[in-house]
């Protein structure tokens, strides 16, 4: 099969531009195993500095978007490039621009924390006398103590750190990280979470996969959902929760909620329906501004309405990622014959 890495740029998306702020552009990439397509029209654009979160369940095509922004694979067809770079022409100038933590970091059990970082800085071109950048890197991720301890030895959550930690010795431009908190606990989770995020603050850039929707609230600076190897859409969670609540939502109950049928045509009130939950029934109120929430509160109750509920809905991105999928299969249903 021929490869070609840059043909003509769908319509929409334009021919790439050497864009000083994006660090990696991938457009309209395609890539099969055999007869199984692993990404499809894949449209990504990382901004330097920021945390790009890909979203999307197992066998979305995360690692293999990860492999090509590497150059560790080719694509089939589409244009990529890192850096400004062709990672498939200069792969190893920009594979030494980037670490990467993967699912399942590939360490050596039988050697020292110590020396795992000894090694990987003698690959990074560090040299054998790398102690200041190993110390550095140990301290970041609270591993130091236990340097000198055999890595077999290590938690899950201690091997997690010492891979992070691995992946900043040559202190890199762009990271990878690849599932990171896979296999720990809920505070390790947290503790991983917040040293990426500190990252950041230095001017690197981070690409994180993951499926776990909580890791991505709060964390992501733009998320990209991921499905069957294409991205279904892009963007800051503000942003992606206003194109599927594009007004501000309060959930209502009462007593008897016939009764809060009146303020269906109040002013300042879009639309009212009632919303059968896994926990009972509910009103939704669309209004055009959530300030408008004590007068409504007030005729309610000033017109007998014995009010049991009144909370404002703050769309979490799990409510936004299964209305994403809602969409997907209404829209497939509807292209049936």
């Amino acid at each position: 099969m021929t490869t070609t890495t840059e043909p003509a740029p769908a319509p929409g998306i334009g021919a790439s531009v050497l864009d000083p702020d994006l660090v990696v552009e991938v457009r309209n990439v395609t890539r099969r195993f055999g007869r199984v397509p692993a990404l499809s029209d894949l449209n990504l654009l990382v901004p330097r500095g920021r945390i790009t979160v890909l979203l999307g369940p197992n066998g979305a095509g995360k690692t293999t978007a990860i492999r090509i922004v590497t150059g560790a694979l080719n694509p089939d067809r589409g244009y990529v490039r890192t850096f400004g770079a062709d990672p498939n022409v200069l792969g190893e100038e920009v594979r030494r621009r980037c670490g990467v933590v993967s699912a399942k970091p590939a360490l050596y059990d039988r050697l020292s924390g110590w020396d795992n970082l000894q090694y990987a800085a003698e690959l990074y071109g560090l040299g054998r006398n790398a102690v200041g950048p190993i110390r550095e890197a140990a301290a970041r991720f609270g591993i130091l103590e236990a340097l000198d301890q055999q890595v077999g030895g290590y938690s899950t959550g201690m091997k997690t750190r010492l891979a992070l930690a691995r992946s900043v010795l040559h202190d890199p431009d762009l990271l990878l990280f690849d599932e990171p908190t896979s296999g720990l606990d809920p505070e390790s989770s947290h503790a991983v979470l917040e040293l990426i995020r500190e990252m950041t603050s230095d001017g690197r850039t981070v690409i994180m996969c993951t499926h776990l929707l909580i890791e991505a609230e709060g964390l992501a600076d733009q998320i990209v959902v991921l499905e069957n190897g294409s991205d279904l859409l892009t963007g800051t969670q503000e942003e992606l929760t206003r194109r599927y609540w594009p007004h501000d939502t309060v959930h209502l109950d009462a007593e008897d909620p016939s009764m809060l049928d009146r303020a269906a045509d109040w002013e300042g009130v879009l639309s009212l329906q009632h919303v059968q939950t896994a926990r009972g029934s509910r009103v939704e109120l669309q209004l055009d501004d959530l300030r408008r929430v004590p007068d409504l509160i007030a005729r309610l109750a000033a017109e007998g309405v014995r009010l049991t509920r009144v909370e404002p809905h703050q769309p979490t991105l799990e409510d936004l990622y299964f209305a994403v999928r809602a969409e997907r299969r209404a829209q497939a249903v509807g292209a049936r014959p």
